[in-house]
């Protein structure tokens, strides 16, 4: 599904000592491994798998290449992951820079019935607007409270999608394993996926892995950040801000 021969190279070098303090290099217990990430991974201590930095950063910047091209294509993405942990993260970094997300559930159907989905997300749209500008007066007390009730329960799956406007072109999961029924209608329907993975996934079921902890928030959140970097400067052609003013003061 993705030409990785002809990505543009626009990923930054990664410093591995960046990684290592972002807390990437630690996998699963031995136990729980997955044998199709031995490729990934360095070695073991205290009956837990370390992964091999190098490889890591390598991934990284091909899932980089890969969000920006998509990026200058107009592409539709949408990041999931649903953890606890991770779901702050990736609001967060997927609102600054106008990514879709989906971080309470993934709701079936969403790649595979998109013309049924995109009705319920109009329609959360439509309800929430007439809520603002007085649309329902008229209406009892009680039947504006289930409508409110409604739209927050439309809002648990589509709050993060607003202004998509067809069905997601590439999904960016954080923890594959947990999000499996989104990777599964992503392999359906023939949609690329770009994942944090731990130890205990199966690279096979997507097309960029990036081998590393998905359960620190502060992996996550460095994953995240070079995914939401690579995103804006794909929308502009231009490098982030921050990037900008970096290389400014290194020239100074």
């Amino acid at each position: 599904m993705l030409d990785l021969d002809s990505l543009p190279n626009k990923a930054p070098e990664y410093d591995l000592r960046t990684l290592f303090e972002a807390n990437l290099h630690f996998g699963h217990k031995v136990a729980d491994w997955n044998p199709k990430m031995q490729r990934f991974i360095y070695t073991h201590k205290n009956g837990v798998h370390i992964f091999d930095l190098e490889k890591t950063a390598a991934q990284l910047q091909q899932a980089y290449n890969v969000i920006y091209q998509a990026a200058s294509q107009g592409k539709e993405i949408v990041v999931v992951g649903t953890k606890p942990a991770a779901k702050e993260v990736i609001e967060s970094k997927s609102k600054e820079v106008g990514l879709h997300y989906v971080t309470s559930r993934w709701l079936g159907g969403l790649l595979t019935n998109w013309s049924q989905v995109s009705k319920s997300l109009k329609r959360m749209l439509e309800m929430e607007k007439k809520l603002e500008t007085g649309g329902y007066k008229g209406y009892t007390k009680y039947e504006v409270g289930k409508i409110e009730k409604e739209v927050s329960r439309l809002k648990r799956f589509f709050d993060g999608l607003r202004g998509l406007k067809h069905k997601p072109d590439m999904l960016v999961v954080v923890d594959p394993v947990r999000e499996l029924v989104a990777v599964k209608e992503a392999r359906i329907s023939q949609v690329p996926v770009v994942a944090l993975i731990d130890s205990n996934g199966n690279p096979d079921l997507v097309d960029v892995p990036v081998p590393g902890n998905d359960d620190a928030v502060k992996s996550v959140e460095l994953f995240m950040t070079e995914i939401a970097k690579a995103y804006s400067e794909g929308k502009t052609g231009k490098k982030p801000v921050e990037e900008k003013k970096a290389e400014t003061k290194k020239q100074s």
